[in-house]
């Protein structure tokens, strides 16, 4: 197993997203991702970044007087030893979340870990990347993200729910798409058709737009 990885950045801030929104967490965001979703916002995490140990990376979350680490990227799944990072991290009884595309893989994860796992819409434009065999591998403890860009993803979305019966596997998180979906609309759509989904704005973007380190 490698020991180690294409770190972006590691940061302090409030969780901006899932259902521990507002939590001060540690963010290690490793570089690099095979998607390349339209509203994406962290693209300058694609490339660069500087190789780290493993054990480096332990050391640096040692500052931070909080138990909440995410791995985040870009897509962490694409290095290998983001899986030797997340097991580390739980042996030391960080509580661990990951935030992936839904794209590759999640069997090897660490079953400690609280997977938040994307569902690609059609607006994404990388629909076809789903890995529908992930939605099986999930925990009722993990998370399913829909990003909304428009009325179409939406439908589209609650067919998903259906087909897969989502909702009554684990928590499902829809979130509108900066800048192209309405913040109300969704929340009016959501009421409307009584959905058991979680609402969701990035917290992150209210207080510090994208800025990076936030």
């Amino acid at each position: 197993m490698p020991t180690q990885l294409r770190i972006t950045e590691i940061f302090h801030s409030l969780q901006g997203e899932s259902t521990s929104v507002g939590i001060p967490t540690v963010f290690i965001r490793l570089t690099g991702c095979p998607l390349r979703c339209q509203y994406c916002d962290t693209t300058y995490a694609f490339t660069g970044g500087q190789t780290m140990e493993l054990t480096d990376i332990l050391q640096q979350l040692r500052k931070y007087r909080t138990p909440y680490v995410t791995v985040t990227g870009g897509e962490p799944l694409a290095q290998k030893s983001c899986l030797e990072l997340l097991r580390l991290l739980c042996d030391r009884e960080y509580k661990v979340s990951l935030e992936t595309s839904g794209a590759i893989d999640i069997s090897q994860v660490d079953a400690r870990v609280t997977t938040v796992m994307d569902i690609k819409t059609p607006g994404s434009g990388e629909q076809e990347r789903n890995l529908w065999s992930n939605i099986d591998l999930l925990k009722a403890t993990d998370q399913i993200k829909f990003v909304l860009c428009d009325r179409d993803d939406y439908e589209w979305a609650c067919r998903i729910l259906d087909e897969y019966k989502l909702t009554e596997r684990l928590e499902v998180l829809f979130s509108p798409s900066c800048d192209q979906l309405n913040a109300t609309q969704l929340a009016d759509w959501i009421l409307q058709d009584q959905l058991a989904v979680r609402f969701q704005l990035q917290l992150h973007k209210i207080l510090w737009g994208n800025q990076p380190g936030h």
